[in-house]
C-alpha cells in the first residue's frame, strides 16, 4: 500500500514510517523543510514537500495514495483553537481526495478529549466543549465512501527522544526545584510507548473499520503522583502537593493535563485489531533514566 503520512518525521510519525516500511508498505512523508526531507529519504521513504496550511498540496498527496495517516498538528498550546481549526481543514482536504474510494484515512485525537473521572472507552464521544474537531471531521468522511477512523492517543506517548508532556514536567521540576502534583495526585494519566502506538496506526490503516475509534493506550491510568515520584527521585528533588488554584502558575499550559483524571481503556481496540502493547510501560520507561540525561 502506498501511504501518505503527515507528521512523518515527528516523535510518533518517524516510528510509524519505520513500522510501515518494515511491513512492506511504500511511504510518502510530508516534509516542511530540507532537514525533514533528508530524514525521510534516509529511511527509504518518498518526500512530499508542503505543510498543513497548503490544502491543495495535501489533497494532491492524498489523492495519489492508497491510504493516509494524519499525525501532524501545530503544537501551539497558546493558540490551541487556531491549531485545531487548521487540523480539521487538513483532514477535510485530504478526505475530499478520497471520497468514494473506500481508501483508509486514519486521523489522530487524544484521550484528554474524553469526559474526566470515568473510565473512557472507544464508544464514548469526545467532549463537545473542546475546540479540537479532528474526530468530527474524520468520522464525517465515513458516510462519504472513505474508510476513515480515529486513533485517540494517551497524553503520554513515551520512549527515547520524546519532547512532549513528560520532558516538560521534568523541565518544570528542574526550574521550580520541586516535583509537584495536584492535591492528592491520584488523578490518572493513560500512557503508551511510541513503538506500540506505531504498530496500532499500521493495524488501523490495514484493517480498521470506517467510522471506528481506537485507543492508543497501554497503561489505563498511572497516578500522577507516581510520575512525580519518579521525577523527584531521579532529579533528587522533593515532592510537593499543590492546590488546583496553584496549578496554572506552576504547570503553565500543561496545567489541564496535570490535574485531569483521564483513565482510559483500550479493551475494544485490542479485541478488534489484535493489538497487544509489547514495550515498557510508562513508569519502567522513566526508571531507565534516559529521560533525565541533560
Amino acid at each position: 500500500m502506498r501511504v501518505f503520512v503527515t507528521g512523518a518525521t515527528g516523535f510518533i510519525g518517524s516510528a510509524v514510517v519505520r513500522e510501515l516500511l518494515d511491513a512492506g508498505h511504500q511511504v510518502v512523508g510530508l516534509a516542511r523543510s530540507d532537514k525533514s526531507a533528508a530524514a525521510l529519504t534516509a529511511v527509504g521513504a518518498e518526500v512530499h514537500h508542503g505543510d498543513l496550511d497548503d490544502l491543495n498540496s495535501l489533497r494532491e498527496a492524498a489523492g495519489s495514495a492508497d491510504g493516509v495517516i494524519h499525525l501532524a498538528f501545530k503544537h501551539d498550546f497558546t493558540n490551541f483553537e487556531a491549531a485545531a481549526a487548521a487540523d480539521s481543514l487538513a483532514i477535510e482536504a485530504m478526505g475530499a481526495a478520497l471520497k468514494g474510494t473506500g481508501k483508509p484515512l486514519v486521523a489522530t485525537s487524544g484521550t484528554l478529549m474524553l469526559l474526566p473521572g470515568i473510565l473512557g472507552t472507544e464508544e464514548q464521544a469526545s467532549m463537545q466543549s473542546t475546540p479540537r474537531r479532528s474526530e468530527e471531521a474524520a468520522l464525517g468522511l465515513a458516510v462519504q465512501g472513505v474508510r476513515s477512523s480515529i486513533v485517540r492517543l494517551a497524553p503520554s506517548v513515551h520512549g527515547e527522544g520524546e519532547m512532549g508532556f513528560v520532558p516538560t514536567l521534568i523541565e518544570i521540576a528542574r526550574k521550580k526545584g520541586v516535583s509537584a502534583y495536584v492535591e492528592d495526585g491520584l488523578n490518572r494519566w493513560p500512557a503508551v510507548h511510541r513503538l506500540d502506538a506505531a504498530r496500532l496506526f499500521r493495524l488501523v490503516l490495514e484493517k480498521g473499520d470506517a467510522g471506528a475509534i481506537y485507543h492508543g493506550v497501554a497503561d489505563e491510568g498511572v497516578p500522577f503522583r507516581d510520575i512525580a515520584g519518579v521525577i523527584g527521585r531521579h532529579l533528587n528533588l522533593p515532592m510537593l502537593s499543590i492546590t488546583r488554584e496553584e496549578a496554572d502558575a506552576h504547570f503553565g499550559w500543561l496545567s489541564f493535563a496535570a490535574s485531569t483524571d483521564n483513565p482510559t481503556s483500550s479493551t475494544l481496540t485490542k479485541e478488534r485489531l489484535g493489538w497487544q502493547p509489547a514495550y515498557p510501560a510508562l513508569i519502567p520507561d522513566l526508571e531507565q533514566g534516559h529521560y533525565f540525561i541533560s
